[in-house]
């Protein structure tokens, strides 16, 4: 049976409240894309809250508004209206900060395949000024940390897809950002890899670091988030932790509870 229910979990304050009480707020946001007969609303009118220092999970699956709400709030979108604030600075009004204080690791791994793992390393930490010292560091740490550092000197091109995706991850973490976003950062992993990629991903987790995941394993999301948020058609359907979503819809899992919002499962129309 279909129920779908705006189940925010959240008193939502307008984004007015100062000083901000949240790593990112999101007040009203919607996007608009002009169609053949008419204007098509890939998010709308969506206002929720994600804490310091939470690991924050959208769920959703293909063209459920995910992908179109993190390019508005990664500054590569305009909204068509509303606002988010990140870090108290608004993605309209006052964007370059917000960019100095993210980091995104895309879906698709942006990497120079005829370089090394390092070269890329490097390549990256020098766009975001960072000393050869810096660098170094920071790589070493976070090679070791996701098994790779036997493998920084090998060409890109000769890396696995897994190795390819931590290589993504790592570079995205590269510059210490106060907030992450990470598209679908297992996909295509084998079980054991994306299992060293939780662990990674709840060890660097600190009251200082915000990371907002996309991702179509409900397992991931149950393993790693404090709370996620169901969307769909570009509506905000309900913001709880996985347990109080659980218990809520009185299901055994994740899976079961995103059926019950939305009649669908979150692979549908996933690849």
């Amino acid at each position: 049976m279909l129920h779908i229910t705006k189940d925010t979990g959240l008193d939502y304050n307008s984004s007015k409240q100062s000083p901000r009480a949240y790593a990112i707020e999101v007040d009203h946001l919607s996007k608009s894309f002009k169609g053949k007969l008419e204007d098509v609303k890939a998010v709308n009118q969506i206002s929720f809250g994600i804490e310091r220092g939470e690991i924050f999970g959208l769920l959703g699956p293909n063209g459920a508004g995910k992908s179109t709400l993190i390019s508005m709030l990664t500054g590569i979108l305009s909204p068509t209206s509303g606002n988010a604030y990140i870090g108290g600075h608004s993605i309209i009004d006052d964007l370059q900060p917000v960019k100095e204080m993210m980091s995104v690791c895309p879906q698709e791994p942006a990497l120079y395949k005829f370089l090394s793992g390092m070269a890329n390393i490097e390549f990256f930490g020098k766009m975001y000024l960072m000393s050869d010292e810096q660098i170094t560091r920071r790589a070493e740490e976070l090679l070791r940390q996701l098994g790779l550092f036997d493998f920084k000197d090998r060409l890109v091109r000769a890396y696995s897809g897994g190795m390819l995706r931590q290589l993504s991850l790592i570079v995205s973490l590269i510059s210490d950002p106060d907030i992450l976003f990470l598209d679908e950062p297992t996909v295509g992993m084998d079980p054991r890899n994306r299992r060293k990629v939780w662990d990674f991903l709840g060890n660097i987790n600190s009251p200082e670091k915000t990371i907002i995941l996309t991702t179509h394993y409900i397992e991931e999301a149950e393993a790693l988030c404090n709370r996620v948020a169901i969307i769909d058609f570009g509506e905000l359907l309900a913001l709880a932790s996985p347990a109080e979503l659980i218990k809520k819809y009185d299901v055994d899992n994740l899976e079961d509870v995103f059926m019950e919002i939305t009649g669908r499962s979150i692979m549908e129309g996933s690849y």
